[in-house]
């Protein structure tokens, strides 16, 4: 969807490059169940794809298996809902329904949501080598690099494969370690429930 530089008017979709497309159905074993963050542009081809305005998909269910999710990088103020809302559920959903859950989202480890829905539940990052990614913009190459580096975010039981995949984009970190931790609660207020 709108891998959101920011909101505006204009709107703009900024889509998966196609190579990260293909590595995640790889990771998926071929098949993307779930797209949430989809648009008329998308090149991601989920099974089902949810699109405003018709589908909201931060708000409808994300019972499926395996769910690949751009999300909105900035603020929706119309929704009043942030990358944070979609973090949260991407989390959430693991734990609830067992999915395997992967989102493509800026390398921003400070932030609130890296910090109560990354570190601490999910398996596995890449933090893609690209310099500035280039995302699609309405379906088509070209767009502008991303402002910002970019990491794949894995919520699932299969590490292996999300290692064997994504080590060609970049650094894998397996963080399985840190699964139910309390992480910097010395120094930080912020703690995953236990």
């Amino acid at each position: 969807m709108t891998a959101g530089r920011k909101i505006n008017s204009f709107s703009q979709d900024w889509g998966t490059p196609q190579q990260y497309v293909d590595a995640v159905k790889q990771v998926f074993g071929g098949e993307i169940d779930l797209d949430p963050c989809s648009n008329e542009s998308s090149i991601v081809g989920a099974k089902t794809e949810y699109q405003l305005p018709a589908h909201d998909g931060l708000y409808e269910s994300w019972d499926f298996k395996r769910i690949y999710v751009n999300p909105p990088y900035g603020a929706d103020r119309k929704r009043n809902s942030t990358i944070k809302d979609w973090i949260r559920k991407c989390a959430e959903t693991h734990r609830k329904f067992k999915s395997e859950v992967l989102a493509l989202i800026p390398v921003a480890t400070n932030t609130s949501h890296w910090k109560n829905f990354i570190w601490g539940r999910a398996t596995a990052i890449c933090l893609l080598y690209d310099t500035r990614l280039r995302f699609l913009v309405n379906g088509m190459n070209g767009g502008k690099g991303a402002p910002m580096a970019c990491a794949m975010v894995y919520w699932g039981m299969n590490y292996n494969t999300f290692f064997k995949v994504f080590i060609q984009f970049g650094a894998v970190v397996d963080i399985r370690s840190l699964i139910q931790k309390r992480i910097g609660h010395k120094h930080n207020k912020m703690m995953l429930p236990i």
